[in-house]
């Protein structure tokens, strides 16, 4: 199993956060790392994300958790669970008011070295990632 991992505390609220986080179509605005992505976030929907350290290869996942203020997951990878790619976005609410957000990638199944090799090194890009939902959720707040 590969991982990644990247956090950040934001002072701001799940509720003032959670808006940034699912208007993916926005994220390119603010994330160096996106180019752009193609869906909407519903459970069950299929995503298209086109990173840009991955022009190349776009990634399709599918929403397999939403809990508004609390939680956001996604599942791809290669068929009948090959290789399995599940990232996570969590909002933790502080005593403060203040929100620790993490983003997470686990790469697993027998066939997880098919995507480790072909995946870079995504913890700079989510420490990005988190730094600019960061900056657009204190604005905003």
């Amino acid at each position: 199993m590969r991982s990644y991992e990247a956090a950040t505390r934001i002072d701001a609220g799940p509720d003032q956060v959670w808006p940034h986080l699912v208007d993916v179509g926005t994220w390119r605005d603010w994330d160096s790392g996106v180019d752009r992505v193609e869906g909407r976030v519903a459970l069950g929907e299929r995503l298209t994300l086109y990173a840009t350290m991955l022009r190349s290869r776009p990634f399709s996942v599918v929403v397999t958790e939403l809990r508004p203020g609390e939680a956001m997951r996604w599942r791809g990878g290669l068929p009948f669970g090959l290789a399995v790619i599940e990232r996570t976005y969590s909002l933790d609410r502080q005593d403060d008011g203040g929100t620790v957000l993490t983003v997470r990638e686990d790469q697993t199944g027998p066939l997880a070295w098919v995507t480790e090799r072909s995946t870079p090194d995504l913890n700079p890009s989510f420490r990005r990632f988190c730094a600019g939902i960061k900056a657009r959720a204190e604005q905003a707040g």
